[in-house]
């Protein structure tokens, strides 16, 4: 029997609270239903947002670094300590493989609330910048970082954790309150976080709040609020533009971790299995679900048929199966829907002269999909350029390394990328020509609380992570006084 069906609430100043109207959450692995999640109206979006503008403005949250520091170290134990919860859920909700939870899911995430407590307690809030003589007199100048203010965050359904927890944890070691969004896919993974928060932390009442909602009339409601001053985003670049523009109404500080369409380039001395398994495995990772997955391949043109006839062997032996089972790679598509979109664009390439070399079918039941390789594609081309979110691989010839990072740059995306060859520093000279914000050489791992991300062009505006996710959230004052 399916376990009973999780209903969940919303956080809002520090109260859970039940909504009149709920939607469900279905297992993309299997189609049955999750749970239910609060469907959030704007005046609740309006609440929430009340309630984390009188906790920035009336309560000690934002200078007080020393209860900063405690919550943060608070929040990093009570995820270690429900790690299994959140990950039956994941696994649940997300159809993401259990192998996946234990890395880049969950477990890696995890750590990223560690990251900042420890970076808040060294991080230079104050800096000086000495005395000038000016008309006479002296004047000590300093400048002093304080939180921007309240933040905004609107999350997607991929790694619903790993986002989240990489907007709330630099938004509340800077000092700031938070209304997060989950995404409709995803809510009550996003949920749990707001309950888990609520019942084993001692972050105040407003401070964190967290809704969810089938459509975007809470979302919208949050962008377009006078009393907001920061939105983080992360989604489609499409949606990016929209949010972009609704925040400067108001003239709202904004980040934006939008969409990608990356290329790996093979150098002519690579190991031709060693890429091609990388490609494979890369582009299956999550179904495809995710946004600096590489999804193009540029390939030498005397070894373009030898690459493609490895690569296909190896997602051939990739198949979709239950996220549940310790040895499944991939799991589903998050709907229905999202597989039809990417199954549309398959078909739409094929109609345009593409050749299909393995995959493009829907496996049933659930929302599964065969990993896809496509070659004969022109890198103008829709299946080139768009972002596909599924796991579809394009394979694209080149004849000189100038060839192809001038087809790896063109793109309206340059959000990450990877070079592979046999002398690395030659792999690195490439990469540094590729305008992207995360750059792999022969495999190389990025991820980590340490390391910012964000992109390029249409890619984004920022950087999430490391020190420069922190300064997101922070602004600037300068001071000057008479010393003399």
């Amino acid at each position: 029997m399916p376990p009973t069906p999780r209903r969940a609430k919303l956080l809002i100043d520090g109260r859970l609270v039940e909504t009149e109207t709920t939607f469900s959450s279905t297992n993309p692995a299997t189609g049955d239903i999750v749970g239910h999640a609060p469907d959030a109206t704007a005046a609740e979006a309006e609440a929430a947002v009340a309630a984390a503008r009188r906790a920035f403005d009336t309560t000690a949250w934002s200078t007080d670094v020393d209860l900063r520091v405690r919550c943060l170290r608070q929040l990093h134990q009570v995820l270690l300590d429900h790690a299994d919860e959140l990950r039956e859920l994941l696994i649940a909700e997300a159809g993401a493989p259990r192998m996946t939870t234990h890395a880049t899911q969950l477990d890696e995430p995890i750590g990223i609330v560690a990251y900042y407590a420890d970076l808040l307690g060294t991080y230079p809030l104050t800096e000086e910048l000495g005395v000038i003589e000016s008309r006479g007199r002296k004047h000590r100048r300093w400048v002093e970082k304080e939180a921007a203010g309240v933040v905004a965050a609107i999350t997607p359904y991929n790694y619903p954790v790993q986002i989240a927890l990489a907007k709330i944890a630099p938004a509340l070691a800077a000092g700031c309150t938070i209304v997060l969004k989950g995404p409709p896919d995803t809510p009550l993974v996003t949920q749990a976080l707001g309950e888990l928060i609520h019942d084993h932390t001692d972050i105040p009442a407003g401070v964190v709040n967290v809704l969810s909602g089938a459509g975007p009339e809470s979302g919208e409601a949050l962008t377009n609020h006078p009393d907001v001053d920061m939105v983080t985003f992360t989604g489609s670049t499409a949606t990016g533009r929209r949010i972009m523009e609704a925040a400067a109404k108001t003239v709202k500080r904004t980040f934006l971790e939008l969409g990608g369409k990356s290329a790996m380039i093979v150098l002519d001395d690579a190991d031709l299995g060693l890429t091609a398994m990388a490609s494979a495995f890369m582009i299956c990772s999550h179904a495809g679900q995710g946004c600096a997955i590489t999804s193009r391949v540029l390939v030498p043109r005397d070894k373009h048929d030898a690459f493609v006839e490895q690569a296909s062997t190896f997602l051939q032996g990739i198949n979709p199966g239950d996220p549940n089972d310790p040895a499944t790679y991939m799991g589903p598509l998050i709907s229905e829907r999202q597989r039809d979109k990417v199954h549309g664009l398959v078909e739409r390439a094929v109609a345009a002269g593409a050749k299909l070399v393995t995959g493009g079918e829907k496996v049933d039941p659930g929302w599964f999909y065969k990993p896809t390789l496509l070659t004969n594609v022109a890198p103008d081309s829709e299946i080139a350029q768009e972002e596909v979110f599924g796991p579809v691989l394009v394979v694209i010839a080149y004849d000189t390394v100038d060839d192809a990072v001038r087809i790896a740059n063109d793109s309206i995306y340059g959000l990450s990328g990877a070079v592979f060859g046999a002398d690395n520093e030659r792999a690195i000279a490439v990469a540094r020509r590729i305008r992207t914000g995360t750059l792999s050489v022969n495999g190389g791992y990025y991820f980590g609380g340490d390391a910012s991300f964000g992109g390029y062009k249409q890619s984004g505006i920022g950087r999430e992570g490391g020190v420069p996710g922190f300064e997101e959230f922070l602004e600037s004052k300068v001071f000057a006084a008479v010393v003399g």
